[in-house]
């Protein structure tokens, strides 16, 4: 609590492997967003942005709040963004794209 006030954090019952996973998106669209306005790509910034959405809702940071929801009905939530996630990775690195900007991956690839 910061002054009388709940402060968001990481939902504590998540298992690790999930927090890791979800913080890696996390900080990948973080960059992508970095990089997208350094490349004045409004699409790319927008696309960078949804990433870090959906990590710091599946991380109970943000949405509804983690304390008063069954642990079960949070996990699901950390799992289904986890799973968005997951798919937005995939169809980047088919398109070519990372988090916002060119994959480097992607780019040696070709």
């Amino acid at each position: 609590m910061i002054n009388g006030r709940r402060w968001r954090r990481t939902d504590p019952a998540l298992p690790a492997g999930v927090v890791d996973r979800l913080k890696s998106h996390l900080g990948r669209g973080r960059s992508g967003v970095r990089a997208a306005k350094g490349a004045d790509d409004a699409e790319a910034v927008r696309r960078a942005r949804r990433i870090v959405n959906l990590a710091n809702h599946g991380l109970g940071e943000r949405g509804p709040y983690w304390w008063d929801a069954p642990e079960q009905d949070r996990r699901s939530r950390a799992e289904e963004a986890l799973a968005e996630l997951d798919a937005l990775a995939e169809g980047g690195r088919a398109e070519g794209r990372g988090d916002g900007a060119t994959s480097d991956r992607a780019s040696s690839a070709r």
